[in-house]
Order: structure tokens, then sequence, then C-alpha cells
């Protein structure tokens, strides 16, 4: 397995995920990272888009999760953008990670971030 990756960092989309009715009622900002295992030789052999992740649509497609049906808990939705990464046939690994900077905790705190790896089955 190739061990390139293609990073997207730091997309921002507004969700309403969460335990608590307020944050399904006001939503909040979502921040999310996303590590894609790929093998990138192809594409640069041939200066080929098609032969590697357009990574431009995958953030529309990130984003659309975010602001898609809430779920209760950030776990769910790193799984649901995993999912989304996966279904690229190029892609055999990805990492993901949701940031919750504005969670509903009352102390003071920079972020709160939920990471997954998944792999190809």
């Amino acid at each position: 397995m190739s061990a390139d990756r293609i990073t997207l960092k730091g997309l921002r989309a507004r969700g309403r995920h969460g335990v608590l009715a307020a944050e399904r009622d006001l939503g909040q900002e979502f921040v999310v990272d996303a590590t894609l295992y790929l093998d990138t030789a192809p594409a640069a052999a041939g200066d080929d888009l098609t032969k590697t992740v357009h990574y431009g649509e995958l953030a529309q497609e990130l984003a659309a999760v975010v602001e898609g049906e809430p779920v209760a808990l950030i776990e769910t939705l790193a799984q649901r953008l995993a999912d989304v990464c996966l279904a690229n046939e190029l892609v055999h690994k990805v990492e993901v990670s949701v940031h919750k900077p504005a969670a509903p905790i009352p102390l003071p705190f920079d972020d709160v971030i939920v990471t997954i790896e998944r792999s190809r089955a």
C-alpha cells in the first residue's frame, strides 16, 4: 500500500449535531480534517485528475454530511465522513477528525476532537 496522502484540513460547516436539544435547534460550526491514503503515482505520471481524489469535490461532499441529517454523537458524524472518503475506490485508508469547538462544556477549553481511522474492508 502506498504511503501517499491527501489532507483536507480545517473544513468548516454548520451542523445541528449533539445530544442537547439546544445544539439541534441552534446548530454550531464543526471543523473537519480528513487525510486520505492512496497511491498518487498514476495521477502524477499522467497529470490526470481522474486518477486521484478531487479535493474540491470531496470538500463539498463532506460539508453536505455536516450540514445534513443531525446525529447525537460526533463519533457517528466522523464515521459518516469516513464512509464518504472511502466511497472513492482509490482511497484505501482514511483518518477523519471532527472538531467541536463550541461544545457545551461549562469550563474553559480549546476544542473537542474525535479522530477515527478506517480502512477499506
